[in-house]
């Protein structure tokens, strides 16, 4: 059986009831077997990564980017050239938020840019394919990846009817 992947990301301006909730959809998925890619960012990437216990893969920019425990891997030349495909203004931009761009490469395709994830399940303001996430659910798109922006109604009401009801039976079978 293959692995299953999913990306965990966001805005690091996430609602902390939303930051609460991907925590649990990232239990729910850690027990479905899927492992998380994230980047290591406060907000979303952090709550998902909380929730996803040993079953994560997470792409740091840099070493010791945000104090994180991960182990860094330093990031694939490919992964620039995916994220310089994706964003308008690729020459402007610095060093380090080019590697902050080219780590959304490998959240949503893998460390060895071939293995897309299953879906990627986010929080934007208003929905809106805005801020550094954009770069990743612009990639997601071009590799027709199912994207769950927990901030649309219907997203977010998927992934409620998912953990309640998981909830719901537990509860029954005690």
């Amino acid at each position: 059986m293959s692995n299953k992947y999913y990306a965990g990301i966001g805005s690091r301006k996430t609602p902390q009831d939303i930051l609460s909730f991907m925590e649990k959809i990232a239990s729910y998925l850690k027990e479905e077997n899927y492992i998380l890619r994230s980047g290591g960012a406060d907000g979303a990437d952090s709550a998902f990564e909380k929730g996803s216990g040993d079953l994560k893969e997470i792409f740091l920019p840099w070493k010791n980017f945000n104090n994180s425990p991960n182990k860094f891997i330093p990031l694939p030349q490919k992964a620039f050239t995916i994220a310089e495909k994706f964003h308008p203004y690729w020459y402007n931009l610095s060093k380090g938020v080019k590697q902050l761009h080219a780590r959304n490469s490998c959240q949503v395709l893998g460390k060895d840019l071939k293995t897309p994830v299953k879906f990627v399940i986010c929080w934007t303001p208003n929905g809106e394919m805005i801020g550094g996430t954009s770069q990743a659910l612009k990639i997601a798109k071009f590799y027709d990846v199912d994207v769950y922006n927990l901030a649309n109604k219907k997203d977010l009401k998927y992934w409620e009817n998912k953990i309640f009801t998981r909830e719901t039976d537990n509860e029954k079978e005690m």
